[in-house]
Protein backbone atom coordinates (compact mmCIF):
# COMPACT_ATOMS: atom_id res chain seq x y z
CA UNK A 1 0.00 0.00 0.00
CA UNK A 2 3.10 2.50 0.59
CA UNK A 3 3.58 1.96 -3.10
CA UNK A 4 -0.15 3.30 -3.98
CA UNK A 5 -1.60 6.07 -5.69
CA UNK A 6 -4.84 4.76 -5.19
CA UNK A 7 -6.07 2.19 -2.14
CA UNK A 8 -9.07 0.38 -3.02
CA UNK A 9 -10.01 -0.89 0.99
CA UNK A 10 -12.03 -4.23 0.07
CA UNK A 11 -13.73 -6.45 2.24
CA UNK A 12 -11.46 -9.55 3.93
CA UNK A 13 -12.83 -13.32 3.69
CA UNK A 14 -15.38 -12.84 6.86
CA UNK A 15 -16.80 -9.74 5.45
CA UNK A 16 -17.69 -11.67 2.29
CA UNK A 17 -20.65 -13.52 0.42
CA UNK A 18 -20.74 -16.20 -2.10
CA UNK A 19 -19.07 -18.81 -3.01
CA UNK A 20 -15.73 -20.65 -3.33
CA UNK A 21 -14.53 -23.63 -4.83
CA UNK A 22 -12.04 -25.55 -3.04
CA UNK A 23 -9.09 -27.62 -4.12
CA UNK A 24 -10.83 -30.99 -4.62
CA UNK A 25 -14.09 -28.96 -6.87
CA UNK A 26 -16.23 -28.99 -4.02
CA UNK A 27 -18.57 -25.48 -3.73
CA UNK A 28 -19.20 -24.08 -0.77
CA UNK A 29 -21.58 -21.36 -0.05
CA UNK A 30 -19.99 -18.27 2.08
CA UNK A 31 -22.41 -16.34 4.46
CA UNK A 32 -20.99 -12.49 5.64
CA UNK A 33 -19.95 -12.93 9.17
CA UNK A 34 -19.59 -9.46 10.15
CA UNK A 35 -20.25 -6.27 8.24
CA UNK A 36 -17.04 -3.82 7.00
CA UNK A 37 -15.78 -0.85 8.29
CA UNK A 38 -17.78 1.86 7.29
CA UNK A 39 -16.04 3.01 3.22
CA UNK A 40 -15.00 -0.44 2.66
CA UNK A 41 -16.59 -2.21 -0.19
CA UNK A 42 -17.24 -5.72 -1.89
CA UNK A 43 -14.70 -6.32 -4.75
CA UNK A 44 -18.05 -6.68 -6.75
CA UNK A 45 -18.80 -3.12 -6.17
CA UNK A 46 -15.37 -2.10 -6.94
CA UNK A 47 -15.44 -3.69 -9.95
CA UNK A 48 -18.59 -2.12 -11.39
CA UNK A 49 -17.77 1.46 -9.88
CA UNK A 50 -14.84 1.29 -11.83
CA UNK A 51 -16.42 -0.42 -14.70
CA UNK A 52 -18.99 2.41 -14.50
CA UNK A 53 -15.96 5.14 -14.24
CA UNK A 54 -14.40 3.66 -17.75
CA UNK A 55 -17.89 3.37 -19.43
CA UNK A 56 -18.48 -0.42 -19.64
CA UNK A 57 -20.96 -0.28 -16.89
CA UNK A 58 -23.30 -2.11 -18.78
CA UNK A 59 -21.14 -5.11 -18.65
CA UNK A 60 -20.54 -5.16 -14.63
CA UNK A 61 -24.40 -4.60 -13.23
CA UNK A 62 -24.44 -6.84 -10.40
CA UNK A 63 -26.70 -6.23 -7.43
CA UNK A 64 -24.82 -9.30 -5.65
CA UNK A 65 -22.60 -11.89 -5.40
CA UNK A 66 -25.63 -14.66 -6.47
CA UNK A 67 -25.75 -13.02 -9.95
CA UNK A 68 -22.10 -13.39 -10.45
CA UNK A 69 -22.00 -16.94 -9.64
CA UNK A 70 -25.32 -17.31 -11.76
CA UNK A 71 -23.24 -15.93 -14.62
CA UNK A 72 -20.43 -18.46 -13.99
CA UNK A 73 -23.29 -20.99 -14.56
CA UNK A 74 -23.99 -19.85 -17.44
CA UNK A 75 -20.31 -19.39 -18.79
CA UNK A 76 -19.29 -22.84 -17.74
CA UNK A 77 -22.12 -24.91 -19.36
CA UNK A 78 -20.62 -27.31 -21.31
CA UNK A 79 -17.29 -26.81 -20.40
CA UNK A 80 -14.83 -29.10 -18.05
CA UNK A 81 -15.64 -27.21 -15.09
CA UNK A 82 -19.09 -27.02 -15.69
CA UNK A 83 -21.17 -24.92 -12.93
CA UNK A 84 -24.72 -25.13 -14.59
CA UNK A 85 -26.30 -27.59 -12.39
CA UNK A 86 -25.08 -25.55 -8.86
CA UNK A 87 -27.50 -23.34 -7.11
CA UNK A 88 -27.54 -21.03 -4.28
CA UNK A 89 -30.81 -23.26 -3.19
CA UNK A 90 -29.12 -26.34 -3.52
CA UNK A 91 -25.71 -25.01 -1.42
CA UNK A 92 -27.73 -23.88 1.30
CA UNK A 93 -29.87 -26.96 1.57
CA UNK A 94 -26.33 -28.38 2.88
CA UNK A 95 -25.88 -30.24 -0.83
CA UNK A 96 -21.87 -30.90 -1.23
CA UNK A 97 -21.79 -30.55 -4.48
CA UNK A 98 -18.27 -31.22 -7.19
CA UNK A 99 -17.81 -29.79 -10.43
CA UNK A 100 -18.58 -30.99 -12.92
CA UNK A 101 -22.01 -30.34 -12.36
CA UNK A 102 -24.31 -30.36 -15.58
CA UNK A 103 -27.94 -30.32 -14.94
CA UNK A 104 -29.98 -29.08 -11.72
CA UNK A 105 -30.55 -32.99 -11.25
CA UNK A 106 -27.00 -33.81 -11.58
CA UNK A 107 -25.44 -35.12 -7.71
CA UNK A 108 -22.17 -33.47 -8.92
CA UNK A 109 -18.71 -35.18 -9.34
CA UNK A 110 -17.04 -35.61 -6.30
CA UNK A 111 -14.40 -37.78 -8.28
CA UNK A 112 -13.52 -37.39 -11.81
CA UNK A 113 -11.94 -40.07 -14.62
CA UNK A 114 -13.45 -43.24 -13.10
CA UNK A 115 -14.19 -44.29 -16.54
CA UNK A 116 -12.05 -42.57 -18.20
CA UNK A 117 -9.40 -39.99 -19.05
CA UNK A 118 -10.00 -36.10 -20.54
CA UNK A 119 -8.82 -37.46 -23.87
CA UNK A 120 -9.75 -38.59 -27.37
CA UNK A 121 -9.25 -41.82 -26.54
CA UNK A 122 -10.40 -42.09 -22.92
CA UNK A 123 -6.94 -43.59 -22.11
CA UNK A 124 -4.06 -41.79 -20.13
CA UNK A 125 -1.07 -40.34 -21.47
CA UNK A 126 2.50 -41.07 -20.20
CA UNK A 127 5.50 -39.59 -21.22
CA UNK A 128 9.32 -40.74 -21.03
CA UNK A 129 11.17 -37.89 -19.11
CA UNK A 130 14.63 -37.43 -18.97
CA UNK A 131 16.40 -35.81 -15.94
CA UNK A 132 17.70 -32.17 -17.04
CA UNK A 133 20.14 -30.37 -14.88
CA UNK A 134 18.47 -26.99 -12.89
CA UNK A 135 19.81 -23.66 -14.94
CA UNK A 136 22.35 -23.18 -12.89
CA UNK A 137 24.31 -25.53 -11.20
CA UNK A 138 26.57 -25.26 -8.43
CA UNK A 139 30.57 -24.04 -9.15
CA UNK A 140 33.93 -23.03 -7.40
CA UNK A 141 32.53 -19.25 -6.95
CA UNK A 142 28.90 -20.68 -5.57
CA UNK A 143 29.60 -23.82 -4.34
CA UNK A 144 25.91 -24.71 -2.76
CA UNK A 145 22.34 -25.49 -4.02
CA UNK A 146 19.73 -23.25 -2.67
CA UNK A 147 16.44 -24.43 -2.47
CA UNK A 148 13.40 -22.71 -0.82
CA UNK A 149 9.98 -23.48 0.51
CA UNK A 150 7.46 -23.08 3.15
CA UNK A 151 7.11 -23.60 7.23
CA UNK A 152 4.27 -24.74 8.68
CA UNK A 153 3.33 -21.72 10.72
CA UNK A 154 2.91 -19.43 7.83
CA UNK A 155 1.50 -18.90 4.15
CA UNK A 156 2.78 -17.39 1.09
CA UNK A 157 4.75 -13.94 1.62
CA UNK A 158 3.33 -13.82 5.64
CA UNK A 159 1.79 -10.56 4.62
CA UNK A 160 -1.22 -12.46 6.82
CA UNK A 161 0.24 -14.95 9.12
CA UNK A 162 2.94 -13.15 10.25
CA UNK A 163 0.47 -10.27 11.98
CA UNK A 164 -0.84 -13.62 13.86
CA UNK A 165 0.72 -13.88 17.49
CA UNK A 166 0.31 -17.95 18.02
CA UNK A 167 1.66 -18.46 14.53
CA UNK A 168 4.98 -16.18 14.98
CA UNK A 169 5.77 -17.71 18.30
CA UNK A 170 5.74 -20.98 16.10
CA UNK A 171 7.94 -19.48 13.89
CA UNK A 172 8.90 -15.81 14.88
CA UNK A 173 11.88 -15.38 12.38
CA UNK A 174 14.04 -16.00 9.24
CA UNK A 175 16.29 -18.73 8.67
CA UNK A 176 18.58 -21.08 6.63
CA UNK A 177 18.92 -24.75 7.70
CA UNK A 178 22.46 -26.17 6.89
CA UNK A 179 24.06 -29.71 7.73
CA UNK A 180 26.27 -30.08 10.40
CA UNK A 181 29.00 -30.18 8.14
CA UNK A 182 28.44 -27.72 6.00
CA UNK A 183 27.79 -25.37 9.04
CA UNK A 184 31.16 -26.28 10.68
CA UNK A 185 33.03 -26.06 6.74
CA UNK A 186 31.92 -22.54 7.06
CA UNK A 187 32.42 -21.58 11.09
CA UNK A 188 28.57 -21.54 11.55
CA UNK A 189 26.71 -22.48 14.93
CA UNK A 190 22.96 -22.80 15.57
CA UNK A 191 21.16 -19.94 16.48
CA UNK A 192 24.15 -17.82 14.50
CA UNK A 193 23.72 -15.52 11.91
CA UNK A 194 24.59 -16.01 7.72
CA UNK A 195 24.71 -14.32 4.73
CA UNK A 196 23.55 -15.81 1.89
CA UNK A 197 24.89 -14.50 -1.75
CA UNK A 198 23.94 -15.76 -5.27
CA UNK A 199 24.03 -13.90 -8.51
CA UNK A 200 21.13 -11.90 -8.18
CA UNK A 201 21.51 -10.84 -4.58
CA UNK A 202 21.98 -10.80 -0.91
CA UNK A 203 19.69 -12.43 1.92
CA UNK A 204 20.44 -12.44 5.51
CA UNK A 205 18.95 -15.38 8.27
CA UNK A 206 19.47 -16.86 11.41
CA UNK A 207 21.58 -20.18 11.12
CA UNK A 208 19.67 -23.14 11.89
CA UNK A 209 21.83 -26.38 11.90
CA UNK A 210 19.58 -29.79 11.32
CA UNK A 211 21.22 -33.06 10.10
CA UNK A 212 17.89 -33.23 7.89
CA UNK A 213 19.42 -31.77 5.22
CA UNK A 214 22.14 -32.66 2.52
CA UNK A 215 25.77 -31.43 3.15
CA UNK A 216 25.68 -29.42 -0.73
CA UNK A 217 22.40 -27.95 0.35
CA UNK A 218 20.83 -24.56 2.52
CA UNK A 219 17.20 -24.11 2.34
CA UNK A 220 15.67 -21.06 3.16
CA UNK A 221 11.72 -20.10 3.52
CA UNK A 222 10.24 -17.47 1.48
CA UNK A 223 8.02 -15.93 4.10
CA UNK A 224 9.65 -12.78 4.67
CA UNK A 225 10.98 -10.00 3.25
CA UNK A 226 13.31 -6.86 2.97
CA UNK A 227 16.96 -8.22 3.41
CA UNK A 228 15.59 -11.71 4.89
CA UNK A 229 13.96 -11.99 1.35
CA UNK A 230 14.33 -15.14 -0.45
CA UNK A 231 13.59 -13.58 -3.77
CA UNK A 232 16.58 -11.50 -3.49
CA UNK A 233 18.66 -14.89 -3.75
CA UNK A 234 16.42 -17.09 -6.22
CA UNK A 235 16.93 -17.58 -9.94
CA UNK A 236 13.79 -16.73 -12.76
CA UNK A 237 15.43 -19.05 -15.21
CA UNK A 238 12.54 -20.69 -17.20
CA UNK A 239 11.66 -24.33 -17.47
CA UNK A 240 11.71 -25.27 -21.64
CA UNK A 241 8.39 -26.82 -21.30
CA UNK A 242 5.88 -25.21 -18.84
CA UNK A 243 7.74 -21.82 -18.88
CA UNK A 244 7.89 -22.07 -15.30
CA UNK A 245 10.64 -19.84 -13.33
CA UNK A 246 13.42 -21.48 -11.47
CA UNK A 247 12.73 -20.30 -7.73
CA UNK A 248 13.62 -23.86 -5.84
CA UNK A 249 17.19 -24.12 -6.90
CA UNK A 250 20.28 -21.96 -7.90
CA UNK A 251 23.44 -21.85 -7.01
CA UNK A 252 24.64 -19.79 -3.40
CA UNK A 253 27.40 -18.92 -1.34
CA UNK A 254 27.60 -19.00 2.52
CA UNK A 255 29.05 -15.88 4.30
CA UNK A 256 29.55 -15.31 7.47
CA UNK A 257 27.35 -12.10 9.19
CA UNK A 258 27.94 -9.56 11.79
CA UNK A 259 24.82 -7.91 13.10
CA UNK A 260 25.54 -3.74 13.08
Amino acid sequence: ARLADVVLPSTQWAEEDGTMTNLEGRVLRRRRAFMPPAEVRTDIEILCDLAARLGVGRHFSYANAQEVFDEVRAATRGGVADYSGITYSRLEAGEAIHWPCPEENHPGTPRLFTESFGTPKGKARFHAIRHRSSVEEPDAEYPLYLTTGRVLAHYQSGTQTRRVGKLMEMAAEPFAELHPRAAQRYGLVNGGDVTLVTRRGVASFRVRVTAGIREDTVFVPFHWGDGHSANRLTNPGLDPVSRMPEFKVCAVRVETFQRP
